[in-house]
């Protein structure tokens, strides 16, 4: 217990001493040259430094993300109000050149009960152009918005579709290796991730396997047309085909006492033995304006003999958006995402609106007293407006209102509304 205190007490103590840099380091600017091997600094939008000939860098950054949720209905356990404030995330993130073709990531996550962890740490070596391989701890690639940094996605939480399977884009706390590249309007990569503490009966690692490819003929800010599939597959004996969502709202799970998640599949351990999914994602944008959609499906094989069906989820999202300010999205090929939105006039910000729609579906979910097997879905409509009062500063607001069939704890309800704030500060 008392290495944990001085485990604690040091993480707090680098997080305090590195946001007072970052955040005085604001106050410089212009670049510094020395004598010998010119090195440049750059203190706008974290604390860089690097070699002239990029041989050697690193760059010190992270982000804050402080949200409020207000919550009703199929979102609680009782059906009535609840509401939340936490911090979503608090990161610190150092990147930079190693040597050469050597690149390196690290970014700590501190969490709110007070303990902090890696979300990645990994070595790439992109020597084999244009080929990149990635070694370490890192998320699966699998889906457009899961590509997109928490940062920069035009809703506050992601699509409800990704939590029809949470692993093909979660590291689980383990390690992969995966091989990316970019060549003209093409992008693909292909990983393989072992989850931590995932083993069969001999000691062999059960695995996740992941490809994403991505062709985009246009692809640059405000004149993007994207288009990629996906795939993953999992190795495991260790799964018990459970479907459950937050619908959009981080703060039903924040909530321990009257906070819901609602389950769209029960949990049948040992009753499965083949878990797959697959994705279809397109994106297009035009100057301020931009429309994006993904499709996922995962398949789940019950064993033979079982009493249980197959299950098959299917989910589906449309989201549009649109800057009144004129700016529009970023986007970057390499890896197949969109990026921030830059504000014009430095003193406004720019502004954003949002619409998502997002649908669920899982088929043969499970059976009930007579003994038929029976359907459960959801759909969310999310409306929002972004401010980006500047580089590193984002203030967020989204509607929520959802509405499922057949979900077993539900509360009697079967819609809810929810509203959800965001301060964030990325550097």
């Amino acid at each position: 217990m008392k290495r944990l205190h001085i485990q604690s007490a040091t993480y707090t103590t680098f997080a305090a001493s590195t946001l007072a840099l970052i955040i005085s380091s604001h106050a410089m600017a212009g670049t510094v040259t020395t004598d010998g091997p010119d090195i440049t600094i750059k203190t706008k939008g974290g604390f860089e430094a690097a070699t002239v000939d990029q041989s050697f860098s690193f760059k010190l950054g992270g982000r804050i993300q402080a949200d409020f949720d207000q919550f009703d209905g199929v979102y609680t356990k009782n059906g009535k109000s609840a509401n939340e404030a936490y911090f979503r995330r608090a990161r610190l993130e150092l990147s930079g050149t190693a040597y050469h073709d050597w690149k390196y990531a690290f970014n700590l996550d501190f969490a709110e009960d007070g303990s902090s962890k890696w979300k990645e740490a990994s070595i790439t070596y992109t020597g084999f152009k244009p080929l990149k391989v990635k070694v370490g701890r890192f998320d699966p690639d699998f889906g457009l918005e899961k590509a997109t940094s928490s940062k920069w996605i035009s809703t506050i939480e992601r699509s409800i579709i990704y939590d029809a399977g949470e692993w093909v884009n979660d590291k689980q706390d383990g390690m992969g290796v995966q091989v990316s590249g970019t060549s003209g309007m093409f992008y693909g990569s292909a990983g393989i991730n072992r989850a931590k503490n995932n083993e069969d009966d001999n000691g062999s690692n059960n695995n996740t396997y992941n490809m994403r490819a991505v062709v985009a003929p246009m692809a640059e800010a405000g004149n993007v047309l994207h288009f990629g599939v996906n795939y993953a597959k999992r190795s495991t004996e260790d799964f018990d085909g459970r479907i459950r969502s937050r619908m959009g709202v981080r703060g039903t799970t924040e909530d321990s006492k009257n906070g819901n998640r609602p389950t769209f599949a029960s949990s049948q351990a040992g009753q499965f033995d083949s878990d797959s999914a697959w994705g279809l994602e397109a994106a297009y944008a035009l100057g301020p304006f931009s429309a994006q959609s993904e499709y996922l499906r995962r398949d789940i094989s019950a064993k033979s003999g079982s009493a249980l069906k197959d299950r098959q989820v299917d989910g589906y999202n449309l989201q549009l958006a649109y800057t009144l300010t004129g700016e529009s999205r970023g986007y970057k090929l390499d890896g197949g995402k969109f990026d921030s939105i830059k504000p014009s006039n430095k003193q406004t910000g720019a502004w954003e609106l949002v619409y998502r729609y997002d649908h669920l579906t899982v088929a043969d979910a499970d059976m009930d007293m007579t003994g038929s097997f029976y359907d459960t879905k959801a759909k969310v409509h999310t409306m929002g407006v972004n401010w980006y009062a500047n580089d590193a500063v984002k203030v967020s607001a989204n509607y929520l209102k959802a509405k499922t069939d057949q979900v077993a704890n539900a509360a009697n309800d079967d819609s809810g509304d929810a509203i959800s704030l965001r301060v964030q500060y990325a550097f």
